[in-house]
């Protein structure tokens, strides 16, 4: 039977107990929760950065890297902004870019957060 393993990193702040787990593993692959620049200001870009680093560091930690991602879903509060996105997205990913869907939503968790990114990886499946 597999085991779920919590990959946690000290360059990425941990939820409360009893919220939700930034990132799971389990038979190889890596469940990455929808990260935020939480704290952090700037425009879609910025936040962007920030969040994409935060995923880096978890799959750093779960033993994988950004060329392990299969797949991203973001979340944004106004999709003219997506090119800033892109444009972070482009500084983490090279090769094959992972599978993603882009999405507008009305608000995130604070009205200062503009992205929201999730991440499922398929750890040691890339070529760093």
């Amino acid at each position: 039977m597999s085991k779920i393993v919590r990959a946690v990193s000290p360059e990425v702040a941990e939820p409360q107990p009893g919220t939700w787990s930034n990132c799971l593993v389990v038979n190889g692959v890596a469940y990455v929760a929808g990260m935020t620049a939480a704290g952090s200001e700037g425009d879609e870009y910025a936040q962007a950065k920030v969040i994409f680093t935060k995923i880096r560091n978890l799959l750093a930690a779960a033993g994988g890297s950004m060329a392990d991602v299969m797949k991203v879903t973001i979340f944004v509060t106004d999709i003219t902004q997506r090119e800033k996105v892109w444009q972070a997205r482009r500084e983490f990913f090279t090769g094959n870019f992972p599978a993603s869907t882009l999405v507008q939503v009305a608000a995130l968790a604070n009205p200062s957060l503009k992205v929201e990114i999730e991440a499922v990886a398929h750890i040691g499946a890339g070529t760093a």
